[in-house]
């Protein structure tokens, strides 16, 4: 069967895509660890506004040399409301959560957002809900049950923790369904730059406190913060834009669920924190999950009709 130039410039496309979305996942995968090293010198709206403004300053430098023109008015409405939601309401809601609930709690329920994309996204911007998907997303689901479960007891909880964990998982669903339209009027690099400039702005009045930490920190702290800003702020929502751009958000969310999986890897790699058993089938099924989900049906050859005498 010979490829035509469409079907290879499609399959080609999809490799691309594919690629940024790991780039992501990997970096958000790291970034619990960095939070973990941060979070302890930094407050939850300190450490969103400094990981911001590193983002922000490496974005914005990248755009001058790429000569990144302004985003079009028609795509400033979506880019304003993920940037508020996405960069600014999300992380601040994390990084406070993260400190009023054990990891396992905040894992649990940072981890319906993938399920609020695909209900948002079916809703509001028609995407499909193929069984794949569905199937990968319960898979997925259920591993970072698992996990969660696994990671609970660690600490207490608090009611105040869940509202802030779920506030989180709200708004970062809001934030992708709002920059899905946009990318089909601004570029990626646009989205993200613009996007983290608007949370920038929206954290500025936590601005005295950072000022303040900063000056008590220990710099294992501060390069772990400038690091959340510069690669999975700057680079890893880049890369998320990209593929968002040449996929569904519902696709794009369900592939986030390798983050849980990665997270174990790493901790296990860089903090020596060993997983048990519970906790590593849980990430295989949370990988499972998002290889059924970005699976698609093989294409059946069509029948060919009989010759005529």
């Amino acid at each position: 069967m010979m490829t035509t130039p469409a079907h290879a410039t499609a399959r080609r496309t999809d490799r691309l895509a594919a690629g940024a979305a790991t780039v992501t996942v990997v970096l958000w995968a790291s970034a619990f660890v960095s939070i973990r090293s941060a979070g302890a010198a930094y407050s939850p709206g300190a450490l969103a506004l400094g990981r911001l403004l590193a983002g922000a300053v490496t974005l914005g430098a990248i755009c001058l040399v790429r000569r990144e023109g302004w985003p079009p008015r028609s795509a400033w409405r979506g880019i304003a409301v993920s940037g508020v939601l996405w960069f600014g309401v999300y992380m601040v809601a994390l990084n406070w959560g993260e400190q009023q609930v054990d990891a396992g709690t905040a894992a649990l329920v940072v981890n319906i957002g993938p399920i609020l994309i695909a209900l948002l996204g079916a809703r509001l911007l028609g995407d499909a809900m193929p069984p794949r998907l569905l199937a990968g997303m319960a898979v997925s689901f259920a591993g970072a049950v698992a996990v969660g479960l696994s990671m609970s007891g660690e600490g207490g909880s608090s009611v105040l923790g869940v509202v802030l964990c779920l506030l989180a998982a709200v708004t970062y669903a809001a934030g992708v369904v709002a920059q899905k339209p946009v990318l089909g009027r601004a570029s990626p690099l646009q989205a993200t730059t613009f996007g983290c400039l608007v949370g920038a702005v929206a954290c500025l009045p936590f601005a005295g406190q950072l000022v303040h930490e900063a000056a008590d920190a220990p710099v294992s702290a501060t390069l772990n913060m400038l690091y959340l800003g510069v690669f999975p702020t700057a680079l890893a929502f880049t890369t998320w834009a990209y593929a968002l751009a040449r996929t569904t958000a519902s696709r794009m969310g369900a592939t986030t669920y390798a983050v849980p999986a990665l997270v174990v890897l790493m901790s296990w790699l860089f903090l020596g924190e060993v997983p048990g058993l519970m906790t590593l089938a849980g990430g295989v099924l949370c990988l499972a999950g998002v290889a059924v989900s970005r699976s698609r049906p093989r294409a059946t050859a069509p029948e060919r009709e009989p010759e005529r005498a």
